[in-house]
């Protein structure tokens, strides 16, 4: 079972990875820009493991100067959405991009006046068709042989989101001392600041 999942994860990431596009990541970094610089927030959501995708998403952002927040998909509709102003930016994640929670969240946010950039494994999905902006992360086979629990589908998220990461940081211009001032601690942190204390 366990080589079986090796294989599964270098035959479907190798095959998504030839299908990873710079339009949409263009579009949704260029908006990202625009709305951070008009003050706008960037909000990262998902509904069962993506949102442990958005956790880790909204603070790899924020680390290279995209501030960026975690919202509870669940909560939303019972009272997180008083997090999002109109003209912010929701990242909505979804394997499916069917789950019904979200998709009540979606609409609540889109209420508000938020723009959506979607990200799920189906092109044809609600999330697709009713986002601003979509980039896919699907992948056919989880690498087990139930084909259910998301494995191989979370690292495809994850991989389309740190490539807009790169876009982002790019846009932004992250320097070293940018970079350590937003991360001074840890290894990292004592890496950057070449023994200093402060």
């Amino acid at each position: 079972m366990l080589e079986k999942y090796i294989d599964c994860i270098k035959s479907e990431l190798s095959e998504y990875i030839k299908y990873i596009g710079e339009e949409n990541l263009n579009k949704a970094k260029d908006l990202i820009i625009s709305k951070k610089n008009e003050g706008s927030r960037l909000h990262v959501t998902g509904i069962g493991k993506p949102s442990y995708v958005a956790h880790y998403i909204a603070s790899l952002f924020s680390s290279i100067g995209i501030p960026s927040y975690f919202l509870d998909g669940t909560e939303t509709i019972h009272g997180s959405a008083g997090q999002v102003l109109s003209g912010d930016i929701v990242i909505a994640i979804s394997n499916s991009g069917e789950t019904e929670e979200l998709k009540k969240a979606i609409c609540t946010l889109q209420k508000l006046g938020t723009q959506i950039i979607g990200v799920a494994g189906n092109n044809n999905s609600w999330l697709a068709q009713h986002c601003d902006i979509f980039l896919f992360a699907g992948v056919k086979q989880e690498g087990d042989n139930l084909n259910k629990p998301p494995r191989i589908s979370i690292l495809a998220e994850v991989i389309i989101l740190q490539c807009l990461s790169i876009k982002l940081q790019e846009a932004v211009g992250l320097t070293e001392n940018m970079y350590y001032q937003w991360h001074p601690g840890g290894s990292l942190g004592a890496s950057l600041r070449g023994g200093k204390v402060c």
